[in-house]
């Protein structure tokens, strides 16, 4: 094989973990003009994009901010310089990948996390980054740039430009941090045996991240599977859909005769849509198109979801589960009336229930309510619809036992997505913001506002 260059990273967590899949870095700080993203998981560059600059100043200030006298003006400009800077972090990540979704991992230089005293890493997970890759630069003691993060240790990676580093660094390191990156050459992961520092970390995953080289795709996908085979997640610099999708597609099992692999189809909540199946080509087609892809065994070929029903998904992101021998998709079934199954229904086993049975039904309504339709009163008659929401938290927040908690919390459930329903909120939409809202480390002190409960008892 030629030689190609591969950082190790290593995760402190058990072998007992799900299939390894492949995943991109984005090295231009540009938005991805394709849905490589959909793998779940990236790492992406930041140096070179103005917006991060803007946003490490921000935090520059911040940090001298939160170092003068606590005054009441002074917290009031820290808490503003805060909330801008996620703002604006946010806004930026969110041009790279949905964050709500996809689990992103940002290179940071040591000299912004020094120089921000940290804030530039909370700014970043609390933007809804998954986790921030800092290096061994020599631009500072990397032992003092780990204690300035001051974030959970799982949300840090640490990366050393070669495995010929003492393991006392690479041991003081992975107690700060969780997980180890080692930037390495293929002939070196042919000799992981004899590396020294590798014997240090125990129960840990290794990430091979394989730069653009002459390796064929044939090759590529071999290397792929083989190193996922003994534990290896990979990620490829700045892949073509084709090189990421076959590759993807290499870390899955089949016994199909035809290949195929057996694919389940879901919402942003977790709700099956349907079985199909894919093949490596659609898995391919699917991140280079941002939709639903998959293969179409009466046609024989690759079928696009909604070409000609108009019925198309929005990949979001493409699962192995725990065995690797199933993919999930997880989609935003899109349409007039979002159907993925061919006798017009959302789900391929008949009409849904529940929380997706009542939006379908405030949709129809929306557009076509029958006369004396309570909901359609609501849509039109705004202050009704704000006062029913304050009554039946109130009367929520008043339940006393089980059966009376349930009841008001679905009166509460139904007004407020009658509200959503009015903006053209799902409950989808709701889901990607809760998800984005877990990735924050910065938590607020959470008190009532006092003018919000003198007005709902006015």
């Amino acid at each position: 094989l030629p030689l190609v260059f591969v950082a190790l990273s290593f995760f402190i967590m058990s072998h007992d973990k799900p299939t390894s899949i492949p995943y991109p870095y984005l090295t231009t700080c540009k938005p991805p003009s394709t849905a490589l993203v959909g793998v779940g998981r990236c790492r992406i560059e930041s140096e070179a994009s103005e917006e991060f600059q803007s946003i490490v100043a921000q935090n520059v200030e911040r940090a001298s901010a939160e170092k003068l006298e606590k005054t009441s003006e002074n917290k009031k400009l820290c808490k503003k310089l805060m909330k801008k800077s996620v703002a604006e972090c946010y806004a930026w990540l969110k041009t790279m990948a949905d964050v709500s979704v996809i689990d992103v991992e940002v290179c940071v230089q040591s000299k912004h996390v020094l120089d921000t005293d940290g804030f530039i890493i909370q700014c970043l997970l609390d933007a809804g980054a998954d986790s921030v890759v800092l290096s061994d630069d020599e631009y500072a003691s990397f032992i003092d740039v780990l204690e300035c993060a001051r974030v959970p240790r799982e949300r840090i990676v640490a990366h050393f430009p070669s495995p010929n580093v003492g393991e006392d660094l690479v041991k003081a390191a992975s107690a700060m941090a969780g997980a180890i990156s080692f930037s390495m050459s293929v002939d070196e992961i042919e000799e992981l045996e004899t590396i020294n520092v590798f014997n240090t970390l125990e129960s840990t995953r290794a990430v091979a991240l394989l730069s653009k080289s002459d390796l064929n795709l044939g090759k590529l996908t071999e290397l792929v599977s083989t190193l996922s085979k003994i534990d290896f997640d990979i990620i490829l610099v700045d892949p073509t859909p084709e090189q990421l999708g076959l590759s993807f597609a290499a870390c899955a099992k089949t016994d199909r005769d035809d290949g195929l692999y057996t694919t389940v189809v879901c919402t942003r909540s977790g709700e099956a849509l349907g079985l199909v199946y894919s093949s490596k080509e659609s898995i391919a087609a699917s991140l280079d198109c941002g939709r639903g892809v998959y293969y179409s065994r009466s046609r024989k070929g690759l079928w696009r979801k909604g070409d000609t029903s108009g019925h198309y998904q929005i990949l979001h992101r493409i699962d192995l589960d725990c065995d690797g021998d199933a993919i999930r998709f997880t989609v935003t079934q899109k349409g007039d009336e979002p159907a993925f199954c061919h006798l017009k229904t959302l789900t391929c086993w008949g009409k849904p229930k529940g929380m997706r049975h009542l939006e379908e039904t405030l949709a129809q309504r929306l557009k076509n309510a029958p006369e004396g339709s309570y909901t359609k009163r609501l849509f039109d008659d705004e202050e009704l619809l704000r006062n029913k929401l304050v009554e039946e938290a109130q009367e929520l927040a008043e339940a006393d036992n089980h059966q009376h908690v349930a009841e008001e919390f679905a009166d509460v459930l139904y007004f407020a997505m009658v509200r959503a329903a009015k903006l053209g909120v799902s409950i989808d939409d709701a889901a990607a913001e809760l998800d984005k809202r877990a990735r924050k480390v910065t938590r607020r002190q959470g008190d009532s506002k006092a003018f919000r409960i003198a007005a709902g008892e006015e």
